[in-house]
């Protein structure tokens, strides 16, 4: 069977440390997920990427690969060959198990290849009566909410599109569906924990989880800064000018906002607890936008004009 170089694959060393590949399988995914990559190879190479992770990122299972030797070693032998025993099964040939890997829309999963299945999983139940169990991998992904989801909460039917790989090392899409529930007052860069969503374990160990990463959709009308929320207020001059009382839908609701008299564009009026709901929640800042209307009818001429000479003196691009 192929030998596979993992630290090739990932392009570290062979003594990086761990964070430099967590690092560097992130890149890579980046590159080749196949939601997002026009590379030709994308799914294949993304499966190699997720194997060399779900390798080197497990201490135990890094020593083990590790302990094989160097691939140079391989070259000069003539290639690699297994250890005594690999892969000898009651019918003299080897069996590799599936172990689907789901993911959504982040850094995709798949089948492992036959080298990685003799050494980590059937193989070496083969060889050592029973295969220790071992956790399966987390998987980390986006998941991209508007925020009036976040203040009402919202039930998500997502795409898991992952990667598999069959018995001849071919690699193929894989797409299924998950529901998720989305709690009320999400906010940016938090991480939803999906148990057992993960990557699947080794012999009987539990899988790992699916952990997506809130971001907020962009939108003109609004945005959230941690648990603050800034909604545009668009205002008549008359309103901006003379003041009062005005409804206005929000994002938390339909209030009644006292604006105050010559508030100018870019004003932001707040107001306390009506942010991303929380146990304390954020406040909400309406931000003073000045709608302008057309003159139309002849009536409405006049009373601009009437406006423009009450407010003569006023010249707002005086001094520069």
């Amino acid at each position: 069977m192929d030998y596979k170089d993992y630290y090739k694959i990932l392009g570290v060393a062979r003594n990086a440390s761990a964070d430099e590949i967590k690092k560097a399988y992130r890149r890579l995914a980046r590159k080749y997920h196949p939601d997002i990559s026009t590379e030709a190879d994308a799914v294949a190479r993304m499966a190699e990427i997720n194997e060399a992770h779900a390798v080197l990122s497990d201490p135990e299972k890094r020593a083990e690969y590790d302990a094989l030797g160097e691939p140079g070693q391989f070259a000069q032998s003539g290639g690699f060959q297994p250890p005594p025993g690999w892969g000898r099964t009651r019918g003299g040939s080897a069996h590799f198990d599936d172990a689907t890997v789901d993911d959504l829309g982040g850094f995709g999963g798949g089948h492992y290849s036959s080298f990685f299945e003799e050494f980590f999983g059937r193989g070496r139940r083969h060889r050592q009566g029973s295969a220790p169990d071992m956790r399966g991998q987390d998987r980390h992904a986006t998941i991209v909410l508007t925020i009036p989801e976040s203040y009402s909460g919202t039930v998500r039917t997502l795409q898991l599109r992952g990667v598999t790989m069959d018995a001849e090392g071919h690699a193929h899409d894989d797409v299924r569906e998950l529901q998720v529930t989305i709690p009320k007052g999400v906010h940016e860069g938090q991480m939803i924990r999906l148990a057992g969503k993960g990557e699947p374990g080794i012999g009987n160990g539990p899988p790992g989880d699916l952990l997506l990463q809130v971001r907020f959709a962009d939108d003109r009308r609004w945005h959230a800064e941690g648990k603050n929320v800034y909604q545009q207020l668009p205002l008549t001059v008359w309103e901006a000018a003379l003041g009062g009382v005005v409804t206005f839908d929000t994002l938390a609701g339909r209030l009644e906002i006292n604006v105050p008299p010559g508030s100018q564009p870019g004003r932001k009026l707040r107001i306390k607890g009506k942010g991303l709901p929380a146990r304390e929640p954020g406040d909400l800042y309406l931000v003073v936008q000045l709608a302008v209307p057309a003159p139309v009818t002849e009536a409405q001429r006049e009373a601009y004009q009437a406006l423009a000479k009450a407010f003569a003196n006023f010249n707002p691009r005086a001094g520069g």
